[in-house]
């Protein structure tokens, strides 16, 4: 365990029931918002984008919409939205939604200011590695979902659609979030599945932060805490969404998770299910792809004093070796209804899978973060085993 550690988030976070009422109070950071949804109608039924407009009302901040966010944010999407915040001349930018809203958010805030395409930034197979050479527009993320955590983190994934891509993007300390609202009383609304892959997806954040090898005492602290209050309170948010307690323990769990969001291989091979059928959402994608992850991981002992942490966390008190963990998992996706969730029912065929574990490749340096090298094979291997 390293001992060594750096913990420097700028990001001033208000948490907690009524948080969002507060939006007017603060010395926000520009005099035109550019207001960043997706293309479905939650936002708007739900009164959450009304709320917002209100706020920024009172307190005399002009506003407009842009409402073509993906369910899986797109360069397309990042490339109208800069456009629109620079012909409205916008000079600040509100993710307000789920992980999709916020991390479009984060792309049009950098590309609004900044020369060429978004995707000449990336280290992706097509990018260029380009360097930013301006700051990004200031972003005030207001997270409806717990399940991304992009509220409290400089990070965000855009997908390019020509080429199946998805790249993980950000400029840090630049691009995190001026403030970050995390409000459980717009998670109330969130359905049953929806709220089950939102968790998980939190959950693994947390999971792939502790048996990642970089992984320092502090980042456990967060990421273990996160994983008890998944292992709490998802089940019990997923069952009666209207149960308070669990949605704001859902949500300070996806909070914790993403302040030390050390990701590992798992994300990038969820990354390219998805990116190459769009209508998957991440989070079922990664209960899909995770027992046989974490299986190989326990068959080569390459962290079993994490996992059996892991384990523990979750509720197995007398866990006492790697496969406790997958064991605990398994019990989890069953008490939430999603054990059963099928790639085949969403398109994907075992054809693609070759060209998904290249592109999984070609997705920033997350395989080096393991804690035993995945080979080519080992990556069908999931993916296989994934498969039904």
């Amino acid at each position: 365990m390293n001992m060594n550690f750096r913990f420097d988030i700028p990001t001033k976070l208000l948490f907690g029931s009524g948080e969002l009422n507060r939006l007017s109070e603060l010395p926000l950071p520009g005099s035109k918002a550019l207001i960043v949804i997706t293309s479905g109608r939650s936002t708007r039924s739900n009164g959450y984008l009304a709320r917002v407009e209100e706020q920024l009302d009172k307190a005399g901040i002009a506003h407009t919409v842009y409402d073509g966010v993906s369910a899986n944010p797109t360069l397309h999407n990042v490339r109208e939205g800069a456009q629109l915040a620079r012909s409205e001349g916008c000079d600040l930018v509100i993710g307000l939604g789920g992980g999709s809203a916020m991390d479009c958010a984060k792309g049009i805030a950098l590309a609004a200011v900044n020369e060429g395409d978004l995707w000449e930034y990336t280290w992706s197979k097509t990018g260029k590695g380009r360097q930013f050479e301006n700051k990004p527009l200031p972003v005030i993320a207001i997270t409806t979902t717990a399940g991304t955590g992009s509220e409290i983190d400089p990070w965000f994934v855009i997908t390019k659609t020509e080429t199946n891509e998805k790249s993980g993007i950000g400029y840090p300390p630049f691009s995190y979030p001026a403030y970050s609202i995390v409000d459980p009383d717009l998670m109330m609304t969130v359905p049953p599945m929806l709220t089950a892959y939102q968790g998980f997806d939190a959950l693994f954040h947390a999971t792939e932060s502790v048996i990642n090898k970089h992984e320092d005492i502090f980042a456990e602290m967060f990421a273990l805490q996160a994983v008890g209050y998944v292992g709490k309170y998802l089940a019990r948010a997923v069952k009666d969404g209207s149960d308070k307690e669990a949605r704001t323990y859902m949500a300070l769990a996806n909070t914790l998770a993403g302040f030390y969001m050390n990701c590992t291989s798992e994300h990038s091979l969820e990354h390219e299910l998805s990116a190459f059928h769009p209508e998957l959402p991440h989070g079922a994608g990664l209960i899909m792809i995770s027992k046989a992850y974490y299986r190989i991981m326990a068959e080569r002992h390459a962290c079993d004093g994490q996992m059996i942490k892991l384990a523990r966390a979750m509720g197995m008190d007398n866990a006492d070796k790697a496969e406790d963990f997958i064991t605990a998992l398994d019990k989890m996706m069953k008490d939430c209804g999603v054990g059963e969730l099928k790639m085949s029912d969403y398109g994907i065929s075992p054809d693609e899978f070759p060209a998904m574990m290249r592109n999984a490749r070609e997705m920033g340096g997350l395989f080096g973060a393991d804690p035993t090298e995945l080979s080519d094979d080992d990556i069908l291997r999931i993916y296989k085993e994934s498969y039904r």
